[in-house]
């Protein structure tokens, strides 16, 4: 089958996002892992009672107008919305990777909250359409617009489900239309959980198709493939039938300028996603350290140190993330701010992400949220760079275990860690860590004399911070 590499979608997509101007669609295989039901289970119960099997049929929209043909009511639709769509469920994986993107939009066809309820979970401030009056009013502050074109659990009776809804769509919801449209022409599209079935979409496609021909933007969506059978007769028919309606549905998408990207498994989504993260967030640089106790820089050295670091990021274009700690921390962000006053170039409102660590809310457990909190700011960042790292347990100075548990959170999530080991404590556990699994780290040449450099006491701080950027901007030029 002819769907593009992981590596060209992941490289393409990951500089939309960079460069502000990604977005996407969800559909309901989203939020099926979180435990909502798709189209197909919403509808069983409603074809039943129609003496309809629900998995003979292609038209599911039909089978919801059917419904209302006969009871000359939709009550019972919107009860059944209402019965799956209350159901207690969390954003999964996907959903949390999608909301630390900086896309422009979000648009669904999906009926539940878990989108803007994770992108509220991530800190940012999602704008949510659901009607058209929304349209005319503009979030202050808002970090991203979640389109919910097909409606809101909220308000089940104005809910898109039925052939009239969709025939009066266009007169309906006109601006949605055209705002899509707009998107189309202006967004770089990844299309997830999507089957392209939706009548709606389909036509603003056809539109935009019509109106710019071959000038279209390129747009991304995610399929299964279909697994080969293990004996042959029906069950190799069946998927020699998918594997052929498959191909033509990538060649159809093409005419929409819509490139398909193939996997095997639908948990290979996650870790596409994770990769765009990664690279969306390369030049975002999380800075872990603490000290009770400064070690042989002493505290002078070591505050001026930490402060230089967060000049230098900005000045050589990266940007500060910082869970705003005292001490390091304190100077981290000081040198940063002297770094953006130095170097104005516009709007610096993204060059630093600070959060303080929040307090547990009633019932849960403080370092359950503080590891929440360091895993959502490292999942933003591209590396990690972590100095000395020690607190007072109890009257005596030990390797802080929180910057212990940033550096594990890091190498999870394939970010990449650059210890000044020679500041001691828990930076220089890493640096014996990472040193002795360079490979392992750092699968790109190049910085095992920078990393060595970072773990000798006898090298100057200028050394050291360059040894930091050699790093920095060897796996940074790796994933560009």
């Amino acid at each position: 089958m002819t769907g593009i590499s992981h590596e060209e979608f992941i490289r393409d997509y990951a500089r939309a996002v960079t460069s502000g101007d990604a977005g996407v669609f969800a559909g309901a295989g989203l939020s099926r892992p979180s435990g909502y039901v798709d189209w197909r289970e919403l509808l069983r119960e409603i074809a039943s009672d129609l003496k309809l099997n629900i998995d003979k049929e292609i038209d599911l929209v039909e089978v919801a107008q059917f419904h209302l043909n006969e009871k000359r009511s939709r009550s019972r639709l919107n009860e059944k919305l209402i019965d799956e769509f209350t159901k207690a469920a969390s954003p999964n994986d996907n959903h949390r990777i999608l909301a630390r993107l900086p896309l422009v939009s979000v648009w669904t066809t999906n009926y539940d909250t878990l989108i803007e309820d994770s992108i509220r979970a991530a800190g940012r401030n999602p704008d949510v359409k659901i009607t058209q009056a929304n349209l005319a009013q503009t979030r202050p502050g808002r970090d991203v617009v979640v389109y919910k074109m097909h409606g809101d659990i909220s308000q089940p009776q104005a809910a898109v489900l039925t052939k009239d809804d969709y025939e009066r769509y266009e007169s309906s919801h006109r601006l949605f239309v055209e705002n899509l449209q707009g998107d189309l022409v202006s967004t770089t599209f990844l299309f997830l959980g999507f089957s392209f079935t939706d009548p709606n979409i389909d036509y603003v496609l056809r539109r935009v198709r019509v109106l710019l021909g071959e000038n279209q933007r390129t747009h991304y969506c995610i399929m299964r493939q279909p697994k080969p059978p293990k004996g042959g007769g029906k069950m190799r028919a069946e998927y020699d039938y998918e594997k052929r309606r498959l191909e033509l549905r990538i060649e159809d998408l093409k005419r929409f300028a819509i490139q398909t990207v193939l996997v095997n498994e639908y948990e290979e989504i996650t870790d596409l996603l994770r990769a765009i993260s990664k690279r969306a967030h390369r030049r975002n640089i999380f800075v872990s350290g603490s000290a009770r106790e400064p070690g042989i820089f002493g505290v002078s050295r070591l505050n001026d140190f930490a402060r230089r670091i967060g000049r230098e990021l900005i000045e050589r274009d990266y940007n500060l993330v910082s869970g705003f700690g005292r001490g390091l921390g304190d100077q981290v962000i000081l040198g940063a701010l002297e770094g953006i006053h130095g170097t104005h170039k516009g709007d610096d409102s993204n060059r630093t992400l600070i959060r303080p660590f929040p307090r547990a809310k009633s019932g849960d457990n403080q370092s359950t949220t503080n590891t929440r909190h360091r895993e959502d700011l490292i999942s933003q960042s591209g590396a990690a760079i972590f100095l000395c790292g020690n607190r007072d347990y109890g009257g005596e100075v030990k390797k802080s275990k929180g910057v212990l548990e940033e550096f594990r959170i890091a190498k999870s999530l394939g970010r990449y860690p650059i210890p000044v080991g020679c500041t001691g404590y828990a930076a220089e556990e890493i640096w014996n860590e990472v040193s002795n699994n360079v490979d392992a780290f750092y699968p790109m040449k190049g910085v095992k004399t920078a990393l060595k450099a970072l773990g000798d006491a006898t090298k100057s701080d200028s050394d050291l911070i360059d040894a930091v950027f050699k790093i920095l901007d060897r796996v940074t030029k790796s994933q560009s």
